[in-house]
Parts: structure tokens; sequence; C-alpha cells
């Protein structure tokens, strides 16, 4: 064995397809296994296997040889982070606005993936096979607040399964124009990139695009504008977004999906406020290792607290 590598070995507790059977008894994700008898990795009974589902008795003994983890193609960067909550297996982080979540055209270094492989040097498992965060989920550049990251790849199977059937807890504040009525309500249609500008996400016909549900309620009226809680059974691009603007309540400051009242673009002028008055201030979930129901919170901005203010007066 090279010093980049390591040997789990051990007896299966229980038959069936080998994937499904060698992740109960490694601990490893079923799609690590699968990469790995693709890789030639795995044996049974000292044989090679190559099928990941081949039917392997109990009793059987088997070894997987697990290489060290790829170094992540993004650079590490020492960019500050509010740590919510960290554990072996998990991140919670705080984020500011204007912060961009994962390194794309435009952006390939400063984003919160960085500051991450920065954070967590030596402390990430291996996604997939590589040295990197895992990214479940994520919020726009200029959205604050909470979001979770994954640290192993047991969490990251986890946590997306979470988000895939919609078990996770997400309450956004959003500052929006006008007053809703009623003031409580939810908001369904699909949402899919726009056919006029690609940047955008847009409403469309059912089967077009991706289910989408926000059910929202007044938390504040002010003189044109309303604090509102948006909490989410999808996590689509956008979405709370799109779905409020869709009502004609688009946030404020939103640069892309609705105009702030005219009467209100002084005030935003004057702050300096220039993004979507929007923050993620709750999020809930099921620890996908201990089992443990958490729970975190965040308190607005201070830019968004600041307009409240004014709003206020």
């Amino acid at each position: 064995m090279g010093a980049d590598e390591n040997i789990l070995h051990g007896t299966l507790t229980e038959g069936g397809r080998l994937d499904k059977a060698l992740a109960e008894a490694s601990g490893l994700t079923r799609e690590r296994i699968k990469a790995l008898i693709g890789e030639g990795r795995v044996r049974l009974a000292g044989r090679t296997v190559s099928q990941p589902s081949f039917k392997a008795a109990a009793g059987t003994g088997w070894s997987v040889v697990v290489p060290a983890a790829a170094p992540a193609e993004a650079l590490a960067q020492d960019i500050p982070l509010n740590v919510v909550h960290e554990d072996a297996h998990l991140i919670v982080i705080d984020k500011p606005a204007g912060l961009v979540v994962h390194p794309a055209a435009g952006n390939l270094d400063g984003t919160l993936v960085n500051a991450l492989l920065h954070h967590c040097a030596g402390q990430l498992s291996g996604i997939g096979g590589v040295a990197r965060p895992g990214i479940v989920h994520r919020i726009d550049k200029d959205t604050s607040g909470l979001l979770v990251v994954a640290k192993t790849d047991k969490a990251h199977e986890g946590l997306a399964a979470q988000f895939a059937d919609h078990s996770i807890v997400r309450a956004y504040l959003a500052l929006v124009g006008g007053r809703p009525l009623p003031t409580a309500g939810t908001v369904t249609g699909a949402i899919a990139r726009s056919s006029a500008n690609r940047k955008k996400m847009a409403l469309v016909e059912d089967g077009r695009g991706k289910h989408a549900v926000t059910h929202f309620r007044t938390l504040e009226p002010f003189s044109g504008a309303t604090l509102i809680e948006c909490r989410l059974e999808t996590g689509r691009t956008h979405q709370v977004r799109v779905h409020m603007a869709s009502i004609g309540h688009p946030l404020l400051g939103d640069p892309v999906y609705g105009r702030t009242p005219s009467k209100l673009r002084p005030l935003l002028s004057r702050l300096g406020f220039s993004r979507q008055a929007l923050h993620a201030a709750e999020l809930g979930f099921v620890h996908p290792v201990t089992g443990e129901t958490v729970h975190f919170t965040s308190s607005l901005p201070d830019d968004m607290r600041s307009l409240i203010g004014e709003l206020r007066h």
C-alpha cells in the first residue's frame, strides 16, 4: 500500500447487492463504492470485482483500497467566514451579501468555496474522491444568510437527499414593494431559465420548468413596502425573487426581477442599498450522520436593519 492509500477490510454483515452491502460495512457511500469498484480497488474473497450489482453473500471477506483525496482544483484562500456551526461532517456558514458561493466563469476565486478550502484544510475527507467542500445548495451572491456545506461524502449524500425530498426547513426574510393582499399566501409556479434572457429565471408552464412552492406571510407593513417571511417547500434558483415579482411585489433593490417603487428609490440610494433585500434567516435539517435534528437562525444584517429602521419613520 502506498503512503497515500488506505486499505479498509472486514466481513460483510449482510448479503445482496455488493455496493449496498459494502457501503453498510465500510461506512463509505454507495456512489463512492461504485467508483472504487470501477477503478478496480474492491476485492471480495480475495478477488477483484467489477460489478456493483454483484450478489454477495453475508460473511464474505472484503477489502477496499481507498486513495487519498485528490487536491481540489480551486485555490484555498484566507477569506473570513462567520461559522455558525461546525463538526467533523459539515459546516454551517452565515454568508454575507456580496460573496459568491462557487467558482465559475467571472468568479474563479474569492468565493465561499475558496474560503472553505482554507478554513477546512486537512478536514475534508473527499467528496467523490476530491478534497473539496460539498455544496448541496446555494444562495445568490447578493443574498445574505445561512447555508450548510458537507465536509464528507456521507454528509453530502445525506444532505442532498433531504434537499431532494424537500424536508429541509428554510425561511427567508425579505422586503418587498407594496403591501401583499392577502397578507399571507402561497405562490406556486414552475421556474425555468427565461427564453428571453438566459441570465434570468422565469415562471413557465407546468411540465417545462421545475415545480416551485413559496409560502409567504406579512411580518410588518410600511409605507410603500412590507417585511415578509418566505418559507420554501422547494429550492429553485431565484425562487423567492421570481415568485414575489410574479404577484406584483418584487424585492426592494432587486436589479433583475422588478423595480423598486419610485418613492423609495431615493432612500435606497442614500443608504447605498444596491442588492435584493433578501436574507436566509432560518435553516433546519436532520444531521446526516448523527440523526439529530438541528436548527439555526441568523439575525438580519446591518444593511437590511438600517433600511427597515428608515421605513419605520
